[in-house]
């Protein structure tokens, strides 16, 4: 694994080539670049090595997600939020085969030269265009047009084509008030009109369900949807009224994602791993690669230790001293020990950073995809400090042949 710098003479034109063509439209984050100058190199064992624990890891995962959805009792240990709770025994008809499962997981090198998984992004996975059109964009601008990559675009427009066959009307579901949300909509909505799909671009109360089938309600394009694309997290749909989320649990539309989704997107998820292990799953990978977490009210006087929100997303409020700004770190302290349930305690690992050829160290976390169970592409991002937060570059990734 190396970084390649994009040399200062070719940067701006690749910046700007990002944000009208790759859909990149806004590359900072208050006054931080977050287009990286660098290119991140993989050689092809440990392009295979990611893939094949990707795999292994979203075997067990859906396996998991299922039995949990069976199993009301055991899923309350996760602690979802009480209305998700709620609706466990709604999600019944859920059908693996008529929806499309999208998975990212967060991999980490560490300085003993293992790979180190964070995380799976389950519900709502972002970085669509920047894993599909970057790595292009990239090597073209370095010179190395031999170096490979997996567009996630193509295998995402091949799994809804499986599941609709170039036919059907497509609601983009996300947080209409937000530009980068939309930006990843707006992406895939171009792509997938290419193959022939009519696109609604919507917020989540812009659906309607009747006899569990859904409907657009928006004006002009009041008509049935064949397929929902959600953007917008579960723990966010919950708090919406009027209350029409309910229905995104037990529909019989299509979608990606389905909220059976929302079990592994609980950090609490290694919680559950022993009783899944009683029943004959196995979490071997998921043992091997996710550093130990313990309740928060378990940590008691061991050291070594960060707290993570529970449903924390983009690396907020993980207690890494050197990665906070100003008391961000003493408040996240302050925040753990009024609402200890919503944190948990994960055991630090070290992280290796990768030098740049100036001399600078990176910290690199490579997202990988899967579709269906199938590796579908990198999304990556690379900062200073050991911590993945708003202000880390997106870097995109590419492979020696």
């Amino acid at each position: 694994m190396k970084l390649i710098k994009i040399s200062e003479d070719k940067y701006y034109a690749y910046k700007l080539q990002a944000m009208f063509d790759c859909y990149k439209w806004d590359p900072q984050f208050c006054d931080n670049n977050t287009l990286s100058k660098h290119v991140l190199i993989l050689t092809k064992q440990e392009n295979e090595e990611i893939i094949k624990l990707t795999e292994s890891l979203d075997k067990e995962t859906r396996l998991a997600e299922e039995y949990l959805n069976r199993n009301k009792k055991t899923a309350k240990k996760l602690a979802l939020p009480r209305k998700i709770i709620q609706q466990i025994s709604h999600m019944q008809n859920y059908d693996k085969t008529k929806n499309i499962r999208l998975m990212r997981y967060d991999f980490h090198p560490s300085s003993n030269n293992n790979w180190v998984v964070t995380e799976v992004n389950s519900d709502c996975p972002g970085g669509f265009a920047e894993s599909s059109l970057l790595p292009d964009l990239a090597r073209k601008t370095i010179g190395m047009p031999e170096l490979e990559y997996t567009s996630f675009g193509e295998k995402m427009v091949e799994a809804i084509n499986k599941q609709l066959n170039h036919r059907g009307t497509i609601m983009l579901v996300h947080c209409t008030c937000f530009s980068d949300d939309r930006q990843v909509m707006q992406y895939l909505g171009d792509t997938l009109e290419k193959e022939g799909y009519t696109i609604i671009y919507g917020a989540a109360d812009h659906i309607h369900f009747k006899n569990k089938k859904a409907y657009c309600i928006l004006e002009n394009n009041q008509v049935s949807i064949d397929l929902i694309f959600r953007f917008t997290p579960l723990e966010w749909l919950i708090q919406m009224k009027p209350r029409r989320w309910d229905g995104y649990f037990n529909t019989i539309t299509k979608s990606c994602n389905h909220p059976i989704s929302i079990y592994a997107q609980s950090k609490r998820f290694p919680f559950v791993w022993k009783d899944l292990e009683k029943v004959g799953i196995p979490m071997n990978t998921w043992k091997s690669l996710l550093p130990e977490t313990l309740k928060v009210k378990d940590l008691r006087q061991k050291t070594g230790y960060i707290y993570k929100p529970v449903y924390g997303r983009v690396g907020e409020k993980i207690s890494i001293p050197e990665a906070c700004k100003e008391d961000e770190y003493e408040k996240i302290l302050q925040d753990v020990r009024k609402h200890p349930k919503q944190y948990l305690a994960q055991k630090r690992f070290s992280s290796k950073a990768l030098k740049s050829e100036e001399g600078k160290e990176y910290h690199v976390c490579i997202g990988s995809y899967t579709i269906e169970g199938k590796h579908a592409g990198y999304y990556a991002r690379m900062s200073l400090y050991p911590r993945i937060d708003s202000y880390a570059e997106d870097i995109p990734v590419l492979i020696e042949k």
